[in-house]
């Protein structure tokens, strides 16, 4: 799917001695509906050049509404917006030809060939790559003289990304990006978007698949009700949650038997599960107690916290209080 990294793009930062200004600014940013309802309340986040930094929240959250504005297709109710240090709605000419944009959903004339849908694009994308290239680039040059209407799902978000890459955007807004691909499919879309990175294109990106965030994003926020909740590196925010122990005790050990300063839950049909902040302590305690106890731990599996866990405590979380902050 991919090309050389000098083929895909080359934004350099400038090294002139003085810290560069971001590429995405948010400060106090807000967007509300009538009724009063605050799609984005208040939320100040900046993205540097060339870093990929997802968006990722509950459905509701106000994802799709903060990419909104900062595609420049809606004003917001409040606060400021800079992309490449202009506003994108009141400034859309300046911003624009500078961005790709790949929507959740794109939309096609169905009778028209690959091929022939790139080249109508491009006609309205200024300095815009050669057709071959970009469908080169998304592993989709095989497939230049299908219809739009003949292919699958997979092939229309990788024709969905050529078109976002044409124009060799300095920023890129990847919105879903590998929703309805194959494994393959998502991890030759992952080392694309290496390369772009690599290549100085500084990437907004917002997904449900979490691991797709842990692997890609240097930073990312998790926002709530309009509100981002958590913000930092995906290690710095999997930090924050306990690790976890799980294991099967034998029948007839009974739990009660287990070390009480482990803290072990019962899970049913003798599954026990330890949270726990010291993995490697707790762990070594907990096999000391069954070598001791001569006793075989099935199905023993340790690890710290994936963002799949920490996103989904802090919305659990979140749920329970009923808190928004």
């Amino acid at each position: 799917m991919t090309q050389a990294s000098t083929q895909v793009s080359a934004h350099p930062p400038r090294d002139d001695g003085a810290a560069p200004a971001p590429v995405i600014d948010v400060d106090a940013l807000r967007r509300t509906y009538t009724g009063g309802f605050h799609a984005v309340d208040g939320i100040s986040f900046s993205v540097p050049r060339g870093e990929l930094f997802a968006l990722l929240g509950t459905n509701g959250a106000g994802k799709t509404s903060t990419v909104e504005l900062l595609e420049g297709l809606a004003r917001p109710s409040g606060g400021t917006i800079r992309v490449l240090g202009h506003d994108p709605y009141t400034e859309r000419a300046a911003v624009r030809p500078r961005v790709g944009v790949m929507l959740q959903e794109g939309g096609f004339p169905s009778d028209l060939t690959v091929t022939e849908t790139v080249r109508m694009c491009a006609g309205c994308t200024s300095g815009a790559r050669p057709t071959g290239e970009a469908l080169e680039l998304v592993g989709m040059g095989h497939r230049a003289n299908v219809r739009v209407k003949q292919l699958s799902g997979g092939e229309k978000r990788r024709l969905d990304l050529a078109l976002a890459l044409l124009g060799r955007p300095e920023v890129l807004f990847l919105d879903e990006p590998t929703t309805g691909l194959d494994a393959e499919g998502r991890r030759d879309t992952w080392e694309l978007v290496r390369e772009l990175r690599a290549g100085g294109t500084t990437v907004l990106l917002t997904t449900h698949y979490l691991e797709e965030a842990e692997t890609l994003a240097d930073r990312l926020a998790i926002m709530h009700r309009g509100r981002i909740v958590v913000s930092g590196t995906p290690a710095e925010v999997t930090a924050a949650r306990p690790a976890r122990i799980r294991f099967t005790l034998p029948a007839g050990v009974p739990a009660g038997r287990l070390p009480l300063s482990l803290q072990a839950a019962e899970r049913g049909d003798g599954q026990m599960e330890i949270r726990t902040r010291r993995l490697q302590q707790d762990l070594g305690e907990l096999l000391r107690w069954a070598e001791g106890s001569d006793v075989e731990l099935a199905t023993l599996d340790a690890r710290s916290a994936s963002l799949e866990e920490a996103f989904l405590d802090i919305a659990s979380e979140r749920a329970e209080t009923g808190d928004s902050r």
